[in-house]
């Protein structure tokens, strides 16, 4: 089922992404969570440049649209749920449920795997989060990612709406949790038993390891608790802990041009 042309797919994920970005943009200026360490100028270009090449390296890389695949897999009977009889509606919360573990398994295994780490780390070298830092990958890892995802919708069947709505939604928390904002703690508390909150995802970017290998959902926060990845609270407190990682603690090693060839230049650091 294929309801939106190619365009206007793209149309979709960009106002969704910079109606959201402008939305937490603004609510981390008006409520701020903490204080920020490093200059967020430099930040900000570093991350959105990383951000406009991420935006192309996937195309690039794989010159076909995951939403042309999907349609393509349902048109040829290809995965899991189009062999079985159940309504869309049903294969659309099913994919939604299925893609989302997708994404904290593979979270978990950038942070297990040393090669995938190498790319994955440009990620945690942020000095500070913000809501740029939600957009702060390696191109590489975006390919991959894509790549894995790509494998998900053949073998599950996912129809093609229901991935445009995953990739809206993967996007938006992605800046949403990585978003320096402030939340009262009972919201937070109850938002946490559905979904990744800032809070929540902050304690994964610790410079300490045993903080920063828990919390790798990126949506629903079930799968954390699910399998023991759950940590509650950092530590030393959100207010003063340390972000980033332990080697890279320099702002002029982490440039645009570094971050990129960070992996293959210093990933024994990592």
């Amino acid at each position: 089922m294929n309801l939106l042309t190619f365009d206007h797919q793209i149309l979709v994920r960009l106002a969704a992404f910079g109606g959201l970005f402008l939305i937490m943009a603004a609510w981390e200026v008006i409520a701020p969570r903490r204080v920020l360490r490093t200059p967020k100028p430099v930040r900000w270009f570093n991350n959105l440049s990383l951000t406009l090449f991420d935006s192309l390296a996937g195309p690039l890389a794989v010159p076909f649209s995951v939403m042309g695949l999907a349609a393509g897999a349902e048109a040829q009977g290809w995965g899991i749920l189009n062999t079985l009889t159940v309504s869309p509606l049903t294969a659309g919360v099913v994919s939604l449920v299925i893609l989302d573990l997708t994404i904290y398994t593979q979270h978990l295994c950038f942070h297990r795997v040393r090669i995938l780490w190498l790319l994955h780390g440009v990620h945690h070298t942020d000095l500070d989060i913000d809501v740029t830092t939600g957009t702060r990958f390696h191109p590489l890892e975006i390919v991959l990612s894509l790549l894995i995802k790509m494998g998900i919708v053949v073998l599950v069947g996912i129809p093609a709406w229901a991935y445009l709505i995953f990739e809206v939604l993967l996007n938006g928390t992605s800046l949403f949790n990585h978003s320096n904002v402030r939340i009262h703690p009972k919201v937070d508390g109850f938002l946490r038993r559905f979904l990744v909150t800032p809070d929540m995802h902050r304690v994964h970017h610790s410079v300490i390891i045993g903080e920063h290998d828990r919390n790798f959902g990126f949506n629903l926060s079930w799968w954390d608790r699910l399998f023991g990845t759950y940590r509650d609270q950092p530590r030393a407190g959100h207010a003063v802990m340390v972000l980033g990682l332990a080697n890279f603690r320099d702002p002029q090693r982490l440039s645009f041009l570094r971050l990129l060839a960070l992996p293959f230049t210093e990933g024994r650091k990592y």
